[in-house]
């Protein structure tokens, strides 16, 4: 049975973690001093994201998940530990006294976001070698890692993990960020949304085109796979062996934050289960349908996945 695979798989997350916080209101007036909206807070709500988001989807869904990232010696990084504990994820946090946890702050009325506030710093090169070595101390415990890329300073020595999880003979999946791919040379599968993956390759017409382009990639950086997320074009997956595309399980598109970390998350977590690429995607791509209708950063639960 897939959920008893499921119970046993165990995947490591490294990356980028941060705090979201919501704050949700009404908007009644305009400020007298200046022409924009005063938001009269109801209520907060606080969410574990980034990589962290990857790790307890990956919680959420049975499997179990060991997060390993840089935090702040602060309020939101203890706050953040507090959620993931919640989540049952298995936490191994460095904490850097010197940096701010990265937290960003929503501000919404009516569903509708007003603003965002981000507070964030890159961690120190002692720190993030510190890392390196729990890194090698936990990957032995491990079916798949993850390296989930946010571009706040987390995976400065991603190709040295790429090559390490490598030559340990794990499946390294990464959610990458930017337009410098080269440092993720060697991947097991990188999974670009579909923006992401245009800022990197250009554009295209078709899928024919798409296809050429995606093939060069995964050929020039040594990828297994690379799977482009296309939104309401559901996603395709670029391998060797050939093309396979899943048309989108969304009934109705709420949020998309975050609908990233619950695609590789679940991908993890099936291949780490034993099943074949496509067979995980498919379940990657049924998890974001799910995802989608959710507000922020959310996960998906068994009974909603497998019923």
């Amino acid at each position: 049975m897939l959920q008893r695979a499921v119970a046993k798989a165990r995947v490591m997350v490294v990356g980028d973690v941060m705090l979201d916080r919501y704050w949700f209101g009404d908007v009644e007036r305009i400020s007298p001093e200046a022409p924009v909206p005063v938001a009269r807070i109801r209520r907060t709500e606080e969410r574990a994201g980034g990589a962290a988001n990857v790790a307890r989807n990956i919680a959420a869904l049975g499997g179990q998940a060991y997060l390993l990232a840089v935090v702040g010696d602060d309020e939101a990084g203890r706050s953040l530990e507090s959620l993931l504990l919640a989540d049952k994820v298995n936490i191994y946090f460095h904490r850097d006294s010197n940096i701010d946890t990265t937290v960003k702050l929503r501000v919404l009325a009516r569903q509708q976001q007003l603003l965002r506030i981000d507070f964030e710093s890159e961690p120190s090169h002692e720190v993030l070698a510190a890392k390196l070595d729990d890194f090698r101390a936990l990957l032995p415990n491990v079916d798949v890692v993850i390296l989930s890329d946010y571009g706040k300073g987390g995976l400065r020595h991603v190709q040295m993990m790429i090559e390490i999880a490598r030559e340990a003979g794990k499946t390294v999946l990464v959610d990458p960020k930017g337009d410098e791919y080269e440092r993720y040379r060697g991947a097991t599968l990188l999974t670009p949304n579909r923006s992401e993956f245009k800022q990197v390759a250009g554009k295209w017409t078709n899928d024919s085109e798409l296809a050429q382009k995606a093939e060069s990639l995964r050929a020039s950086l040594d990828l297994d796979a690379l799977l482009v997320t296309r939104s309401e074009e559901g996603m395709t997956l670029f391998r060797k062996q050939g093309v396979v595309h899943k048309p989108t399980h969304a009934h109705e598109v709420f949020d998309v934050s975050g609908a990233g970390d619950t695609v590789i998350a679940t991908l993890g977590l099936m291949l780490a289960a034993g099943l074949e690429m496509p067979e995980a995607m498919d379940w990657s791509n049924r998890a974001a349908g799910v995802v989608v209708a959710k507000l922020g950063t959310a996960v998906v639960h068994p009974d909603e996945l497998f019923a």
